[in-house]
């Protein structure tokens, strides 16, 4: 089980336990009068055996996301099964587009020394919650788009194209 404020996500081994736990947890919930939000339960084949099984049937492995990150099957390098994670689609979309803005607005407002520290602040703090194992290359991405971004605004200022 991990959870986080009123969010959770519950694993568990066979269905049948899934299914009962689903159960109990409406009765439980009930008692409380709270309600389990249906459009975002869901209940689907994650593990060592859902890769295969999906293939099998002639599609894709489940992936899910939980706290801005995205979490789907995959392998170590030795062939064993491992649960990996990576920055969600939309959460990276969001974050560039809150780094654009800002960059945008306080461009001219700020020294170029001032600018580029708060810039380094705020990829860092981005790094501080989403660089974790498996998730390299969205923060590559991530930090490549926001040096490019950072350029173009800094080199929007005059004529002539000063930051490289």
């Amino acid at each position: 089980m991990f959870r986080f404020a009123d969010d959770f996500l519950a694993c568990f081994q066979y269905r049948t336990d899934a299914e009962a736990f689903r159960e109990s947890l409406g009765h439980r919930m009930e008692a409380f009068q709270l309600e389990l939000a249906e459009e975002k339960t869901r209940h689907f084949e994650f593990g060592r055996y859902a890769r295969a099984n999906a293939y099998r049937n002639g599609g894709k492995p489940q992936e899910f996301t939980f706290l801005g990150m995205t979490f789907f099957c995959g392998k170590t390098r030795y062939g064993a099964f491992k649960v990996k994670r990576k920055t969600s689609r939309k959460k990276l979309q969001q974050s560039l587009e809150r780094f654009t803005d800002w960059l945008r607005r306080f461009r001219n407002l700020l020294p170029t020394g001032d600018l580029l520290w708060q810039a380094k602040t705020r990829v860092q703090g981005h790094l501080n919650y989403y660089a974790i194992t498996d998730n390299s290359e969205s923060c590559q991405r991530y930090m490549h788009l926001t040096r490019r971004a950072l350029f173009k605004w800094l080199n929007r200022r005059s004529q002539r194209k000063s930051y490289t």
